[in-house]
């Protein structure tokens, strides 16, 4: 019987492993190093904000592996040895493979700050992660958060749960404004500052600095100011968890070089998720993207090649969601910070500072090519089936309630929303 090995249990290999299961009875061993269980690893920040417990962020009865009969391992994996089929765990245990599927994830970035290694700093990417925090919070009444992206921004809200002050150091001139057009950016900054957060702007870790027990009990920032902290929370950024492929044969870049298919350059080897690095460049897409969907959608393709019929990878219109404390982000689509030389950006605010939408559309043929809502729930069909009929600008601002899960919104601010738009925006070709 063909044996499938999984390396990682996180979203990518276990939509792998139900997939094949689904569609074949071949043998399936899953190996995590970090957990025994899959888990959602996106609700760690509700974990510690005490709006569950660990367990129920388990998908999966305990018993579903054995039902299904897929294998599971705890277990670190040390190499993989690509001769003879076989990957050698911590410990020494031999595991052999007939294909294998590297689904191993990320780790947060180090940057080699002095301190970075002290007892009381902490990223937010595994378990681990959030067992350290839970440890090092309570003798914590300040902390600095570094990093502005997405982590950043639920640690800072994670932090702020337990009544602790919060630091935030952002090296840009504005918060996410790498990704962010300046009008929602800077509704972020006015928005983060109003939740008692000390924003620091333009200022980047230069050194954690430790107490006489080895523990963090200040940074040093770039604009040499020392800044007294229990916890320091790194978040810039995620990179793909790959130094045990080393010398394995199997071809690197920043991450698991794979083609469109999500084959590695060996034979009956894949990657997928986190570590997987396209070798051949979606339209408008990175070559490594660390989002929960796509990592799904790569285990379900992957699956079905596996099990003959062989797939490429199409993820489709780009979609993400976060949550900036309190106010929801959903983006459809492509926003770029800067509209590009084709484009025209409608932006509309409301009066309080905290709902905004932002429209882009192909100022030639009116098309319609993303959008942006934070503080509104929109629904991902309707921009979905608008991007892939190439539907206009004109359509979409026409049809928003049909988009909006809440219609008392559209009730009150549709007509402010279309009405802005058609005075001041000349789009028509």
């Amino acid at each position: 019987m063909e044996h499938v090995v999984i390396i990682g249990n996180g979203i990518a290999g276990v939509t792998a492993a139900r997939h094949i299961r689904k569609l074949s009875n071949k043998k399936i061993t899953i190996i995590s190093a970090e957990s025994e269980y899959f888990f959602s690893r996106t609700a760690l920040m509700y974990i510690y904000m005490g709006h569950m417990k660990f367990e129920h962020t388990q998908p999966y009865e305990n018993s579903f592996w054995k039902d299904n009969n897929i294998h599971l391992v705890k277990g670190y994996v040390e190499y993989v040895d690509v001769n003879t089929k076989s990957l050698q765990l911590l410990g020494n245990e031999i595991i052999r493979y007939d294909k294998l599927i590297i689904a191993c994830g990320s780790k947060s970035n180090m940057f080699n700050w002095p301190g970075q290694n002290l007892d009381g700093v902490t990223g937010l990417c595994t378990k681990a992660d959030l067992e350290n925090l839970e440890k090092f919070t309570p003798a914590c009444k300040s902390a600095v958060v570094v990093g502005g992206g997405l982590i950043g921004i639920e640690l800072t809200e994670m932090l702020l749960s337990r009544n602790i002050k919060v630091t935030f150091l952002v090296r840009e001139k504005s918060f996410w404004d790498v990704v962010l057009p300046e009008g929602e950016s800077q509704l972020l900054n006015r928005h983060i500052l109003e939740h008692g957060v000390d924003l620091r702007l333009e200022t980047e870790l230069k050194e954690i600095i430790a107490d006489e027990n080895g523990r963090a009990k200040s940074v040093l920032t770039s604009k040499d100011e020392i800044i007294p902290c229990q916890i320091v929370c790194l978040s810039t950024g995620v990179s793909p968890n790959i130094e045990f492929l080393m010398n394995s044969g199997i071809e690197l870049g920043i991450g698991v070089r794979v083609n469109r298919f999500l084959e590695t350059n060996v034979e009956h080897i894949y990657s997928i998720g986190d570590c997987a690095e396209q070798l051949e460049a979606l339209p408008n897409r990175k070559a490594i993207e660390a989002v929960w969907y796509t990592g799904r959608m790569m285990g379900e393709t992957v699956a079905q090649t596996i099990c003959g019929n062989r797939l490429e990878y199409n993820p489709g219109s780009w979609f993400n969601s976060a949550k900036f404390l309190d106010i929801e982000y959903q983006t459809y689509g492509w926003i770029w910070n800067k509209p590009k030389e084709n484009e025209a950006h409608y932006y509309w605010e409301h009066s309080s500072g905290k709902k905004c939408i932002r429209i882009a559309y192909n100022k030639n043929t009116s098309e319609f090519l993303g959008i942006n809502t934070f503080g509104i729930r929109m629904r991902h069909e309707f921009f979905d089936n608008a991007l892939t009929e190439n539907r206009s600008v004109d359509y979409v601002v026409d049809n928003l309630s049909r988009a909006n899960f809440d219609p008392e919104f559209y009730s009150k601010h549709e007509p402010e929303i279309q009405s802005l738009f058609y005075q001041t925006y000349s789009h028509t070709v």
